[in-house]
């Protein structure tokens, strides 16, 4: 059994034949699959998935590439009464991205501040509740560690991992887990398998970020579950262990780290 811990199931490329997606992944051994919010109606539009699909797991959050979007003065009380809902395996996907253009109307300063803004009041959320983390840090990975350097033991992954060495021991020093997606398939991506092999056994997760991030031998077409498994192969390969093993740790972390997706 294996478990995309990451995919953006309410995304445009999906919609109208979801449950074709699932059903291959199903076919392929991919038994759970947690679905990542991005904005507020996401965050609704992924629950109310997860409540049609006995297999499928919610995450609400803002992403930081949209928290420019948010209107709602109440945006954190809204996200905090869907986070209660017993279903919601982690608060995500949160974080900051430094690589993207501010938006109209944002210099790079304020650009920023505000995603720090939103992910400091994120985090707080997440340990108020017990919930785990999903961390975006796209180009970020330094600040996004400082700031979670306040929030001693917090529960949080390092999703679509594909830092330095330095921040990975960081990372694994506080208590973090790592995620790896499809680009540890990808042949000008060295440094990202050997941090693929250098995590420890139980501190790492695999991940499609559907419709992203395709491995090899799909790149260029869109991501989906049930390609984990190709991800899985790769991290197995680097690891010198066997597919089976790979899939039976991976899943084991999973169901340690995410809120209630061992007892589905």
């Amino acid at each position: 059994m294996l478990i995309d811990t990451h995919a953006h199931l309410t995304s445009d490329r999906f919609k109208n034949h979801t449950d074709e997606v699932i059903q291959r992944a199903r076919d392929c051994g991919v038994e759970k699959i947690v679905s990542i919010a991005c904005d507020l109606a996401d965050s609704k539009d992924v629950v109310d998935l997860a409540s049609r699909y006995d297999n499928v797991y919610p995450t609400v959050g803002i992403h930081p590439c949209y928290v420019h979007e948010v209107e709602e003065e109440s945006w954190l009380e809204q996200i905090k009464e869907l986070a209660e809902q017993n279903s919601v395996a982690a608060i995500g996907e949160v974080g900051l991205d430094f690589y993207h253009d501010p938006p109209i109307g944002f210099s790079e300063s304020e650009w920023r501040s505000r995603q720090s803004d939103y992910f400091v009041k994120q985090i707080s959320l997440a340990n108020e509740l017990d919930l785990p983390l999903v961390i975006h840090q796209r180009e970020s990975g330094d600040e996004v560690l400082e700031i979670l350097n306040d929030f001693p033991g917090t529960k949080a992954v390092l999703h679509c991992f594909t830092g330095t060495r330095a921040q990975a021991e960081k990372a694994l020093s506080m208590g973090l887990y790592l995620s790896f997606t499809g680009v540890v398939t990808y042949p000008k991506a060295p440094e990202v398998r050997e941090m693929a092999a250098f995590v420890p056994e139980d501190r790492f997760m695999v991940e499609t970020d559907s419709p992203y991030l395709s491995p090899v031998p799909f790149r260029g077409k869109s991501n989906e579950p049930a390609f984990v498994t190709h991800t899985a192969k790769k991290i197995a390969d680097v690891r010198n262990i066997s597919e089976q093993e790979c899939a039976e740790i991976s899943t084991e972390n999973a169901h340690n780290f995410f809120h209630n997706l061992r007892n589905g």
